[in-house]
């Protein structure tokens, strides 16, 4: 099958900073990413014990509700001394009391504070500090196609003592990446989709379309 470059991809999320990010990284396409949220789309269950599993998940879920091609993406930190945890339950890692917001982003933050609060918690007194991030991205061209493109990006880090920087989100401000010298809240939109798990799956995944969907 080969498509128009203005193909429409729909964004198996509603996070707006992962659109923004996503949608710079798939540019040298053409294609027009497109939140699932904008097309009335409710985000999918996410179930499973892997990135793979949950983000092939989201991407039929998507796919199937917009009648066209999806793109998935389940990401998370990995902290080697919990054993990969909190892996796929990283968004949520922290549980939250009280009723939820109404601003969908200040909930997002809220749950974000709660997280890194819990992470430090959990790390005190742990001499090793080794993270990595993990982003996995699944493409369909329908929800019944029978060949998903699949890349996986890792960036690999250390947790440290206290949160530096306000950019980013999720563990950004706890994220120290050595090879920069810098936490990932302190780096430039431009540089961390240079180097990021996601830039590096997207990069992956731009491969994949080319060669598999004839794309760009």
């Amino acid at each position: 099958m080969r498509w128009l470059p203005d193909m429409r991809l729909v964004l198996a999320s509603n996070n707006a900073k992962k659109l923004t990010e996503l949608g710079a990284l798939f540019a040298p396409l053409g294609l027009t990413l497109v939140a699932q949220s904008t097309l009335g789309i409710g985000e999918a269950d996410e179930p499973h014990a892997t990135f793979l599993e949950n983000a092939l998940a989201k991407a039929r879920h998507a796919a199937e509700r917009a009648d066209g091609a999806a793109i998935a993406d389940d990401s998370g930190l990995c902290v080697d001394a919990f054993g990969g945890a909190p892996g796929v339950q990283s968004a949520v890692f922290a549980p939250l009391s009280g009723a939820l917001l109404d601003d969908r982003e200040q909930q997002r933050r809220v749950q974000d504070d709660a997280n890194n609060r819990l992470l430090l918690e959990r790390l005190d007194g742990v001499p090793d500090r080794r993270a990595h991030y993990v982003s996995t991205l699944v493409a369909l061209r329908s929800v019944d196609d029978p060949e998903p493109l699949v890349a996986t990006g890792r960036w690999y880090g250390e947790i440290l003592g206290a949160p530096q920087g306000s950019g980013g989100f999720g563990y950004d401000p706890l994220m120290h990446i050595p090879a920069l010298g810098r936490t990932v809240a302190t780096l430039s939109a431009g540089v961390k989709n240079q180097h990021s798990h996601r830039a590096i799956a997207a990069r992956g995944m731009l491969v994949l379309m080319r060669k598999v969907w004839h794309l760009g």
